[in-house]
């Protein structure tokens, strides 16, 4: 069995961050999306989210690496919700394992695209 679209979806988007090819990053972003930059700091919109992945990967010295060690999908009509245990690491930062949590909206063409970027998970919770 093929493994699903979103999921395909999710690690292009790691190889996008990794190569910093942001332009690929952003065809996977409804232009509602929204990404949790940090708890408490939200980008809406791809220009928003943009600008916010060309920080981060200034603040990781352009060396950020994210892969992800397992992720689940739960897919209810044109929604699927990932629960992700993604793992980000950097040439100054230790390996540190999130417990992320990425929903998807299939268009009416039939592709999926990202429209919550949560890599933070409950985390926002207890922030």
């Amino acid at each position: 069995m093929s493994e699903h679209p979103v999921l395909q979806l999710i690690r292009c988007a790691d190889e996008a961050i990794i190569a910093e090819d942001f332009d690929t990053l952003m065809e996977l972003y409804a232009e509602d999306a929204m990404l949790v930059v940090r708890p408490g700091v939200v980008a809406r919109g791809r220009g928003e989210i943009r600008r916010a992945c060309e920080r981060i990967a200034k603040h990781f010295d352009h060396s950020l690496v994210v892969r992800q060690a397992g992720m689940a999908l739960l897919e209810a009509g044109d929604t699927a919700l990932v629960l992700a245990n993604t793992v980000i690491s950097s040439a100054e930062t230790p390996e540190t394992v999130r417990h992320a949590t990425y929903v998807f909206r299939r268009e009416p063409s039939g592709r999926w695209l990202c429209i919550v970027d949560n890599s933070y998970g409950h985390a926002i919770i207890e922030a």
